[in-house]
């Protein structure tokens, strides 16, 4: 496996100073995504990394970071990364993983075995519009990731990213019905980059329109915020 590197953050990971590792390669082609250079894989992407070498950095880094945050891409699609991970937290790090929810079973996995800390899902949209949204068809298998996070046994978050084009508040309020009673939940307004996977995939919605969309989702998830503003 090869991977990117963010040295810090404290924002990936929630009340953790942690750094960000990314990974390679993503079998959704939402187009709105703006690491497009992650997820269409094939030639390594420019700042790679080997897996020996952010162990290194890992280990100097012991004591000064709380966590390791893996997001990509989508970092279950690689057969490695359990063991990765494993590594990871031998080193004495937390671990938090960023998925799109089309890996249930290697989840369960992840969960079972105790290697993970926190779980950050994606919801890309409303049940009927989620294969347009993450340009392939997924919604059974997200429809069982969110099942078993629900009933897992460490923090996690449902989180969207709201996309003129692709978002309405009616959207999300098919979204709170189908996710009502979690604890945590995101909304987090679309920038484009400039660098997006498709250039005419949205635009940023207004601060009127989150406003709108919160509002809907809240009558289900009362808790749910918009972050990233």
């Amino acid at each position: 496996m090869e991977f990117g590197l963010q040295k810090m953050t404290l924002l990936d990971y929630p009340g953790k100073v942690a750094c960000t590792v990314f990974t390679g390669g993503c079998n959704f082609r939402c187009p709105f995504c703006h690491n497009p250079e992650l997820v269409h894989g094939g030639a390594t992407p420019s700042g790679m990394m080997p897996e020996e070498e952010i162990l290194q950095f890992l280990k100097k880094r012991s004591g000064l970071l709380d966590g390791v945050c893996i997001t990509g891409g989508e970092p279950l699609i690689h057969a490695g990364l359990p063991d990765f991970i494993a590594k990871v937290r031998e080193l004495g790090f937390q671990v938090k993983l960023d998925t799109n929810g089309s890996f249930p079973e290697k989840l369960r996995a992840l969960l079972d075995a105790g290697l993970l800390d926190y779980v950050a899902m994606d919801i890309k949209n409303a049940p009927a519009k989620y294969a347009a949204t993450a340009g392939c068809e997924a919604l059974e298998q997200v429809e069982k990731s969110v099942e078993i996070l629900r009933n897992c046994r460490i923090p996690f978050e449902f989180r969207t990213t709201v996309t003129g084009n692709l978002h309405e508040a009616a959207d999300f309020t098919a979204i709170g019905r189908w996710l009502g009673g979690v604890e945590r939940y995101f909304l987090q307004p679309f920038l484009d980059s400039g660098e997006v996977l498709k250039p005419d995939a949205g635009y940023p919605v207004s601060a009127a329109q989150m406003q709108e969309c919160l509002a809907a989702v809240q009558v289900f998830i009362p808790g749910a915020v918009i972050r990233g503003k």
